[in-house]
């Protein structure tokens, strides 16, 4: 069972954090190259929205497979890296319930209305919100990972 849910913690987190590189290196910098506003901002409000459904999926998994395995041990009980790991992730769910219910709306507004600066101006607050989200992902996998060695 353990390694059942160690699977899906990990599978949570490499759609997440792996979706936030994919699309903030990836995708995005080659739709602004290529595409004017009246296209790039379409085409992102639906890759996030496909996105961002993974994402809740992911979070929910990823918290329920990572409490199941903290109450296995008690709270108490567990190393510092899986409560540091619990915090961090707690606050990326945050960040991500602000960019969802916050700011992807204002770019489907902004899109639906052809307001492409209003537009931009939501994308760019999802970028920064997602720069912030990937820096603490990659941190907490970097404690998930090197946090054993210094129990």
């Amino acid at each position: 069972m353990r390694q059942l849910l160690v699977f899906i913690h990990l599978a949570g987190v490499i759609v997440w954090v792996g979706g936030m590189v994919f699309a903030h290196f990836f995708l995005r910098p080659v739709a602004t190259d290529l595409l004017p506003p009246l296209q790039r901002l379409p085409l992102m409000a639906g890759v996030l929205g496909r996105f961002f459904a993974a994402v809740a999926l992911a979070i929910a998994a990823i918290i329920a497979s990572g409490l199941m395995l903290m109450l296995d041990n008690g709270f108490a009980g567990a190393p510092w890296h899986w409560h540091f790991m619990l915090s961090n992730g707690l606050l990326m769910t945050v960040i991500f319930m602000i960019i969802y219910g916050i700011r992807y709306p204002r770019l489907k507004q902004a899109v639906a209305a052809a307001d492409w600066p209003a537009g931009g101006a939501a994308m760019s607050g999802i970028r920064q919100l997602v720069v912030i989200n990937l820096l603490l992902g990659t941190l907490t996998i970097a404690v998930a990972l090197l946090g054993p060695l210094t129990s």
